[in-house]
């Protein structure tokens, strides 16, 4: 919560959206990976201890380190994990902040395995082995070059890409889904807005404000599941709660009872069952 202090410095002397990002957001980790050169176009992945990595080094063949290049000139790491022969879907993964993909890894292989979908990630600008300084621009030029590339190089089709953002990741994912028709939408610990994190109660979109998916949730018209901890202390519900309201294709939501912002993962039953019945059952009545 701000202090009033802080809520009439900014509203009195409102900072750039940047300001805002760069206060809320972006906290790059330590490298966890590294993609290791072999030939022209190929890498070796490399991950440190801290990635901790739980499955065996011939699991690890099926994961694909690549790079690539934004429109705003940063070269960014990306991976492709084959998790399943058979799957019809493929999770495009943004993460939240204060990890890498070498972090998410092993959970990028449970969560594919579960799902039978196969998963592909990319690291923010100025994260893990990427390039650049990480701004709110370099995330949507992020998440755009991914997506080019998955659709491309992986020949993946729009229709059976599935967009999953976490926390700060929600803000490139939603953006990308307003101007991409893609299978699906996940929403996992959304925020409203910036200035709405940092100044609980504000109630509408100042000209100031940074990462504006309230404002861009109407124009998403895909099946949307929306996904929040009840006890989560750094994006409140209530930001779940109007982002669900305010999406035109919002599936049944899932509130989950005692947990908060970073511990609804593979080891939650409700959360692994929900998305399982939502992209095998709900997306195949579409």
């Amino acid at each position: 919560m701000s202090s009033f202090r802080e809520i009439c410095e900014i509203f009195c002397c409102p900072p750039f959206p940047s300001k805002i990002a760069s206060k809320l957001a972006f906290v790059p980790p330590e490298p966890s990976y590294s993609l290791v050169n072999d030939t022209e176009n190929n890498f070796s992945l490399r991950f440190q201890e801290s990635a901790e990595w739980q499955y065996t080094a011939d699991e690890k063949i099926y994961v694909e380190g690549i790079y690539t290049r934004t429109k705003r000139g940063n070269k960014i790491a990306c991976f492709h994990m084959k998790c399943c022969d058979d799957a019809v879907y493929t999770i495009l993964f943004s993460h939240g902040n204060a990890v890498d993909m070498g972090h998410m890894s092993s959970f990028y292989c449970g969560l594919g395995k579960w799902l039978n979908c196969n998963v592909f990630s990319y690291d923010y600008s100025g994260y893990g082995a990427s390039e650049g300084t990480p701004t709110e621009k370099d995330l949507y030029a992020d998440i755009e070059a991914a997506f080019l590339v998955l659709t491309t190089k992986y020949k993946v089709k729009p229709a059976h890409v599935i967009l999953y953002g976490q926390s700060i990741g929600t803000v490139p994912t939603v953006d990308l889904a307003t101007r991409q028709q893609v299978g699906a939408v996940i929403l996992h610990s959304a925020l409203m807005s910036g200035l709405r994190v940092l100044c609980p109660g504000t109630s509408r979109t100042w000209f100031f404000d940074a990462f504006p998916v309230i404002d861009k949730i109407e124009k998403v018209t895909v099946p949307t599941l929306v996904i929040h901890g009840k006890n989560d202390n750094v994006i409140d519900i209530s930001h779940g709660f109007r982002i669900y309201e305010r999406c035109p294709k919002a599936v049944e939501p899932l509130w989950v009872e005692g947990h908060g912002h970073d511990d609804v993962d593979c080891r939650c039953g409700a959360y692994l069952e929900r998305l399982r019945f939502f992209i095998h059952v709900e997306l195949a009545q579409q």
